[in-house]
């Protein structure tokens, strides 16, 4: 008889570093990070960090609600029309409902069957683009798109010659963007730490 330990999964999210982002000359949104440190088995990458807006995060419940009708999800913090994205308290406020909105998703193991979810929280694909490659509209999957981002975007320990080379920008590289996998906006860049454990939670 063979006995298999097997260590108690956890899934860590942080929704961090709130960033004001220009659209246009007009036009500015914010936009939070996304940390993810994990050893569940329903993740594709264990550690990762995005960006995303809150219009994302309503794309997200929404397309979640509708594929588990009977599942009550959680609340995003209100859109309120007297959101200031100057005041600090504003920013934070939204930035800790964020952070509880998928702190109580991430519980739920029939959401976490849910591939939007993790294209999500894994990649910077639109929610165009996510929407086509779930429906197998796109010439990658969604471990493809996974895989993808993370060698693109990875702020972790990289080999010797890369460092010996100074490339200190390896994700920034142009050839990303004939997959259709590549970065959506200049506001991609993450500071994820190289050691996810001493993360504060």
């Amino acid at each position: 008889l063979i006995f298999v330990m097997r260590l108690q999964e956890f899934v860590t999210v942080l929704v961090r570093d709130p960033r004001t982002q220009k659209e246009d000359s007009w036009h500015s949104y914010i936009d939070y990070e996304i940390f993810i440190h994990t050893n569940s088995m329903c993740f594709t990458r264990k550690t990762s960090c995005v960006r995303r807006r809150f219009r994302e995060f309503v794309w997200l419940r929404q397309r979640l609600q509708s594929n588990a009708v009977l599942i009550q999800l959680p609340e995003l913090p209100s859109k309120t029309p007297f959101f200031n994205m100057n005041n600090p308290h504003h920013v934070d406020h939204r930035r800790q409902g964020l952070q509880e909105f998928l702190e109580k998703i991430l519980q739920d193991a029939l959401l976490l069957s849910d591939s939007r979810l993790h294209l999500f929280l894994q990649t910077q694909l639109s929610p165009e683009d996510m929407e086509a490659c779930v429906s197998g509209q796109t010439k990658y999957s969604v471990a493809d798109a996974i895989h993808k981002f993370a060698s693109l975007n990875r702020r972790f320990p990289v080999e010797d010659e890369e460092r010996k080379k100074g490339k200190n920008d390896a994700d920034s590289d142009s050839e990303s963007s004939s997959s259709g996998l590549g970065p959506r906006d200049d506001s991609i860049s993450c500071g994820c730490k190289a050691s996810p454990a001493s993360e504060e939670s």
